[in-house]
């Protein structure tokens, strides 16, 4: 079977904090050039080349080409679903809060 086009988890996607810089930074801009994005970290081109194949895979980052230039854009929709998972652990936590300021306060 080819894995070459096999969806990456959102999760696994996220879970390195290059990938999530790289996230803010696309997120600050409208779409940024692989070069501007390499200038941000202290690593070369093809490791950020990587990052950015592993935001892809998971839907998270889209490209396009303007002449040699590959320009990245940011497609947060995949996000949602962290979005909804992490609600409920808010919502578990506020409940907590109130819970012991009412213990507290008794």
């Amino acid at each position: 079977m080819n894995n070459t086009h096999q969806k990456r988890d959102v999760y696994v996607a996220i879970a390195d904090p290059t990938r999530r810089k790289i996230i803010r930074l696309l997120a600050d801009a409208e779409e940024l050039p692989l070069h501007e994005l390499t200038a941000q970290f202290q690593m070369g081109r093809t490791a950020v080349s990587k990052h950015l194949g592993i935001l892809k895979e998971a839907d998270l980052v889209t490209n396009r080409k303007l002449g040699r230039e590959t320009r990245y854009r940011l497609n947060a929709a995949p996000l949602q679903e962290v979005k909804d998972w992490l609600s409920f652990y808010e919502k578990f936590w506020n409940e907590r809060a109130i819970l012991l300021k009412n213990i507290l306060e008794e």
